[in-house]
């Protein structure tokens, strides 16, 4: 099986992916392979992951993922620091299980090109205006819902909804429904001025699409990506065909993920 390891930068990171090349290296059934992996091993936190998401985003039908964590306990990662060995164990033994969540299709038209940009996000997309307030128009599977005013709009996959979503206020959803989030950003609601004021959440079949006002160069981000220099005509947000996999060794069920991530691991009997 060939492995690759996407590591970040830091000290206590680095040792990590120097002792899985050492252990990989010795292994019989293992080869190192950055270019074309079966397994991708993320050395580092949810941001590493991230990173590694969308350095291979083009072949994400072909490779599952494993996340080890080197600082704070992160989302994605299942592996802590100190357990190389027994990660090594599981890929010697690696059966092809895996799990798969949900990623955000998002199609970006712009106002001073005819080309729309396809960009894939794991975690989520939000729109925003920096210096004023952002007024877009909102439509739902092509049907107007609402005009918006506020700081801005955040959109979600499920296993993204713990991420940005939550801290402003968006609900938590479980990855096994394929879904999408739309979170208001400080959306101002007055006598004047209304929108929803709840997060929505959409099924697979339908999508959203937002049309903000002409004026101000609006800043996009999808994940780690930003866009800021251009005026943006409209974005359109669904759930994927593509999906993300993980290998299954020992993946962590979700809500123990979520309670472990955000309050605790304290045991209950």
């Amino acid at each position: 099986m060939r492995i690759a390891i996407f590591s970040n930068k830091g000290e206590a990171s680095r040792k990590v992916a120097d002792a899985l090349n050492k252990l990989i290296t010795k292994s019989p059934s293992l080869l190192l392979d950055g270019l074309n992996p079966d397994i991708v091993i993320s050395v580092g936190g949810d941001g590493t992951l991230l990173s590694a998401f969308h350095h291979y985003i083009d072949r994400l039908e072909d490779i599952r993922f494993v996340g080890i964590h080197t600082g704070h306990l992160g989302f994605y990662t299942d592996w802590r620091d100190y357990e190389v060995n027994e990660l090594v164990k599981s890929l010697e033994h690696d059966d092809g299980q895996s799990v798969s969540y949900p990623l955000l299709d998002v199609q970006v038209a712009y106002q001073d090109d005819e080309i729309t940009d396809t960009i894939l996000a794991l975690n989520e997309s939000t729109i925003k205006r920096p210096t004023n307030t952002m007024q877009a128009d909102i439509y739902i599977k092509g049907e107007f819902f609402e005009s918006f005013r506020g700081d801005g709009l955040c959109i979600s996959t499920p296993t993204g909804s713990t991420a940005y979503n939550k801290s402003v206020g968006g609900a938590i959803i479980n990855p096994q429904f394929d879904a999408i989030q739309v979170t208001e950003i400080a959306s101002i609601n007055n006598r004047v001025f209304r929108t929803i004021g709840s997060p929505l959440i959409l099924p697979a079949d339908e999508w959203i699409r937002i049309v903000p006002e002409a004026g101000d160069t609006d800043v996009l981000t999808c994940d780690q990506l930003t866009v800021s220099d251009r005026p943006i005509k409209s974005i359109s947000y669904r759930i994927s065909q593509q999906r993300i996999s993980f290998a299954q060794y020992r993946h962590t069920q979700f809500w123990k993920r979520v309670s472990g991530s955000f309050i605790g691991q304290g045991n209950h009997d």
